[in-house]
């Protein structure tokens, strides 16, 4: 899953002496996906100067940028945990992206960690709550606790209904735990939510294939995975459609 920017835009008006330390913050982050080693530079010594918690994202985002994780990980955690102490908005989403920079640096269990915490704050909308434990449960399976990871995903599809990402997750752990019932229903909620200009469309006809297989109906898989292959070529989901073709000749 993708880490989104996360805008402090409603915290730096009380913790920003100045309209220029948001425009700074702006700037920041606009120049941390482009030029991460500029503003890894730049962002430390505006830490060093008191940048606080914008400072200290905006470094975390610059590390994530150049895909060093682990200061990523470290920064989202000294941001979170001094947004938390200033009492800002966006405490939890600022958990969530240390989770998230845990999980792409390979530690699951630190990022399991990081989401508990996230959840456990206050004030967290449907939406939020769903989308981080959506994330948890990403790093439970990677821990192989199928059991909390399948909890996770009910309620997250149970406080956001609407959105695929949810039911098609649900499906695939359903699927790799043999319940291809509860498989089968959770991938029809998801293709109902997934027009097939989404972004997770080729997702979801991947597993549509996968769960087919997976009932002895091998030609209409060929039908899901041969669609997922044209829908976006070059795709992790299209990769993986193109290999299950070449494994299961028709």
């Amino acid at each position: 899953m993708i880490l989104p920017a996360l805008l402090l835009a409603a915290a730096l008006p009380s913790a920003a002496t100045a309209d220029t330390e948001a425009d700074r913050y702006g700037l920041c982050l606009a120049a941390a996906a482009s030029e991460p080693a500029a503003t890894i530079a730049e962002a430390t010594k505006w830490l060093g100067a008191g940048g606080g918690v914008p400072a200290r994202h905006c470094l975390a985002l610059a590390y994530l940028a150049d895909r060093q994780y682990g200061p990523a990980t470290s920064a989202l955690d000294a941001a979170a945990r001094a947004a938390e102490a200033a009492h800002y908005p966006h405490v939890a989403e600022l958990w969530g992206q240390a989770g998230n920079a845990a999980l792409l640096g390979g530690k699951a269990a630190e990022a399991a960690g990081y989401f508990t915490t996230a959840l456990a704050t206050v004030g967290i909308d449907p939406r939020g709550r769903a989308a981080l434990s959506l994330d948890r449960a990403r790093a439970l399976v990677e821990l192989n606790r199928l059991g909390e990871a399948r909890a996770d995903l009910d309620a997250a599809t149970r406080l956001a209904p609407e959105a695929p990402l949810g039911w098609l997750l649900r499906a695939t752990l359903a699927r790799r735990q043999g319940d291809l019932k509860t498989a089968e229903a959770s991938l029809l909620e998801a293709t109902r939510r997934t027009p097939e200009d989404a972004p997770e469309y080729p997702d979801v006809t991947l597993e549509a294939g996968n769960i087919a297989a997976a009932q002895g109906k091998l030609a209409l898989a060929r039908q899901a995975w041969t669609a997922a292959a044209a829908a976006a070529p070059g795709t992790p989901a299209a990769i993986a459609a193109t290999q299950a073709l070449a494994a299961n000749p028709g």
